[in-house]
C-alpha cells in the first residue's frame, strides 16, 4: 500500500470551507487505498497575529527566553489546524487523529525560532496508518532535548512534510498551494511565465534560495538529500479531480536531468527584494580580514550571501557582503560598535532597497555567455549591477531595488523562457 505526504499552506487551510475541501481531497485518497499523513499550516494570517500580539507585550525579540515563548506562541496556529482537520475528516466518514510535533516526536535542535530537525519517531504514525487511520501531523515545529517546543521558521510546514516524507520513506510528498507548480517566474510580474512539468533538484534549489517563494529551501534540501519524490500543485482545482489526473498535475522536482532538460539554458528567473547591502571602506587588506569581519556576523546567528572584496590599494580594501532585510539594522549596529573599530575600518556604509535577481538553469553547465547575454539585456535597459555571484548552474546580480520587475521582464525574454 503507497504512503503519501500531503501539505497543505495557510491559504488552502484559511476558512472553514477551504478545510473541508482539503478533508474531502484527502478522503479521496485515503478511500482509494493509499496511506496517508497530512501536514497542514496554520491558517492564512495566524501566525502573524499571533506574534503580532507578543510584539504587543515586547519589542524585543532577541533574548533566548523571549524567542523560546515566541514558540510557544507561534506553535499554536498549526496545532488549531491539525485539530480543525481530523475534524473535517471524521465528518467525511474517514477515521483520522491529529498530534502536535512533539508528540511524534519531531526532535530538533534548541534554536528557536530557526530550529532544525534532528530525528522523527515514526512509531506512534505508523501503527495508526496500520490502523486504518489519516494522521494529520502539525508542520513548522517541533520539540528540543529539553522538552521545549520549537518552530523551524518561517515556511518551516513544507520542511515538516518533506522530513517526515524522509523518515517513513513515502512514496511521494505532494505539496498543495495557492499556485499550480513551479514557473519559468512569478507571472504577476511576466504574465507570460510558463509552469514547468519538470524541474532538476539542483534548479528548485537554486530557486528557491534565490527568492523564489514557492517552496522553503530547506525542504527543497532535504528532499534531493534523502531522495524524496516532491510535486508541487494546487489545492485549488476540484477535490474530486481524478487521482490518476491529480498524480501527474503540478510539477514534478526530479532527480534526473532528461534529455530535454539539458536543452533549456535557463529554467528560470528568480528574485529576492529581501535583500540589505552593508559595506565596510578602508579595511587592512591582510590575512584573516574577512573571518574577522564575517566571523561576528556568523556568530550573531545572521545570514550571508553575496560577498565581494575589492583589489587593494596602499593596504586598504572596501569589502561589501549581502544579508536579509530584516537583519540589516542589526548587522550595521553590530559593524558600527563592534567589528569596524576592532579592525580599524575607514567607514561602514549600508543599503537597504537593494534586490537580488538570478537565472538559473542545469542548461548552464554545457553553454558558454550566458551571463554575458545577461549583463547585455540589463545593460539595454540601463540597469547598473552592483554585486554578482555565480555558481556552476545560476548567476545572480545585485540591484537597486527599483529595476527588480524590469530586470525580471527583461531576463525573461532575453533568454525566451515563454517559448515551451
Amino acid at each position: 500500500m503507497a504512503l503519501i505526504v500531503h501539505k497543505y499552506g495557510g491559504t488552502s487551510m484559511g476558512s472553514t470551507e477551504r478545510i473541508r475541501n482539503v478533508a474531502k481531497r484527502v478522503a479521496k485518497w485515503s478511500r482509494a487505498g493509499y496511506q496517508m499523513v497530512v501536514v497542514p499550516s496554520a491558517m492564512s494570517g495566524e501566525t502573524n497575529r499571533l506574534l503580532g500580539l507578543a510584539k504587543e507585550l515586547s519589542a524585543d525579540g532577541s533574548s533566548p527566553e523571549l524567542q523560546r515563548e515566541l514558540d510557544m506562541i507561534a506553535s499554536t496556529g498549526e496545532q488549531v489546524s491539525v485539530g480543525l482537520l481530523a475534524i473535517a475528516l471524521q465528518a467525511e466518514g474517514v477515521e483520522a487523529v491529529s498530534y502536535a510535533g512533539w508528540q511524534v516526536a519531531v526532535t530538533t535542535d534548541s534554536s528557536f525560532t530557526k530550529a532544525r530537525i534532528e530525528s522523527i519517531d515514526d512509531v506512534r504514525v505508523r501503527a495508526d496508518l496500520a490502523a486504518g487511520r489519516v494522521v494529520v501531523i502539525a508542520g513548522f515545529q517541533g520539540v528540543d532535548a529539553q522538552g521545549n517546543i520549537t518552530t523551524l521558521g518561517r515556511g518551516g510546514s513544507d520542511t515538516s512534510a518533506v522530513a517526515i516524507a524522509a523518515a517513513m520513506k513515502a512514496d511521494e510528498c505532494m505539496i498543495y498551494t495557492d499556485v499550480d507548480g513551479v514557473y519559468t517566474t512569478d507571472p504577476r510580474i511576466v504574465p507570460e511565465a510558463r509552469r514547468l512539468n519538470t524541474i532538476s533538484f539542483e534548479e528548485m534549489l537554486e530557486m528557491a534560495s534565490l527568492g523564489s517563494k514557492v517552496l522553503q529551501t530547506r525542504s527543497v534540501e532535504f528532499a534531493g538529500k534523502y531522495r524524496v519524490p516532491l510535486r508541487v500543485l494546487s489545492s485549488f482545482t476540484p477535490w474530486d479531480i481524478a487521482i490518476e489526473l491529480e498524480a501527474k498535475s503540478g510539477t514534478l522536482i526530479s532527480f534526473e536531468e532528461d534529455e530535454k532538460m539539458e536543452q533549456a539554458v535557463v529554467s528560470g528567473i528568480a528574485f529576492n527584494r529581501d535583500e540589505a547591502k552593508v559595506t565596510l571602506l578602508g579595511v587592512p587588506d591582510k590575512p584573516g580580514i574577512a573571518f574577522q569581519i564575517l566571523g561576528p556576523v556568523a556568530d550573531a546567528n545572521i545570514d550571508i550571501d553575496v560577498i565581494i572584496q575589492n583589489v587593494a590599494r596602499d593596504g586598504k580594501t572596501d569589502f561589501s557582503f549581502t544579508v536579509h532585510r530584516n537583519d540589516y539594522v542589526r548587522t550595521m549596529a553590530l559593524l558600527e560598535t563592534t567589528v569596524g573599530p576592532a579592525i580599524q575600518a575607514a567607514l561602514v556604509l549600508g543599503d537597504p532597497r537593494i534586490c537580488k535577481v538570478s537565472i538559473v538553469g542545469i542548461g548552464m553547465r554545457s553553454h558558454v555567455g550566458v551571463a554575458s547575454k545577461m549583463f547585455r539585456a540589463l545593460s539595454e535597459e540601463g540597469i547598473n549591477i552592483q554585486m554578482i555571484s555565480t555558481s556552476e548552474i545560476k548567476t545572480s546580480v545585485v540591484l537597486d531595488e527599483k529595476y527588480m520587475e524590469l530586470a525580471v521582464r527583461a531576463l525573461h525574454k532575453a533568454f525566451d523562457l515563454e517559448q515551451a
